[in-house]
């Protein structure tokens, strides 16, 4: 099992310097994102990488970003300032809100266009609701990225937003969408 961690390790680590950030076009140093997502039920955050486990619910995030690129232990990183707007639907407890926070994201393999990372940082929200009865909430990201262009990515990413537990109410909020991102 050690051997197979090792092999593991190296993979993930040669493949992440295979070319600069992957994140960001050549000799940029911004970036800008609109994130579109469906809510998939609220929970753990096993439901960021386990499809079987999303309840499509009726909200809709929308998301926008600015980012610039950062190495974090010399792997491939951006930090994000965001602004989050989540609208329900049908729902009468009141869980639209709107969130600001910052983040980063690590691009932890590299490899022919593709790019698949992880992130996580703080967000602050407007309000407390059922699912959530904080106002400070983390956010945990997994995404795949694609290079369309010189300047253009799209990402495949799923989000969760909760308090870590801070509450006695932490249901949590996950999210599944696309993300278009464009360097300059």
């Amino acid at each position: 099992m050690k051997k197979l961690f090792t092999l593991f390790s190296v993979f993930i680590c040669s493949s992440a310097f295979a070319a600069g950030n992957p994140m960001f076009a050549e000799n940029t140093d911004n970036s800008i994102s609109l994130h579109f997502a469906q809510g998939t039920g609220s929970g753990t955050l096993l439901k960021l990488v386990d499809p079987f486990l999303w309840e499509i619910e009726p909200m809709t995030m929308l998301m926008a970003q600015y980012s610039q690129p950062m190495e974090i232990f010399r792997l491939p990183s951006r930090m994000n300032l965001s602004y989050v707007q989540n609208f329900a639907y049908h729902h009468t407890h009141g869980l639209s809100f709107m969130a600001i926070g910052i983040s980063w994201d690590v691009a932890i393999i590299n490899w022919h266009g593709f790019y698949f990372g992880i992130g996580i940082g703080p967000y602050m929200r407007d309000s407390k609701d059922e699912y959530v009865e904080s106002r400070l909430v983390f956010g945990e990201k997994v995404f795949l990225g694609k290079n369309i262009s010189d300047r253009w990515r799209a990402e495949l990413f799923t989000q969760h937003f909760s308090n870590g537990d801070f509450t006695e109410i932490n249901h949590g909020f996950n999210y599944t969408g696309l993300a278009i991102n464009y360097s300059f």
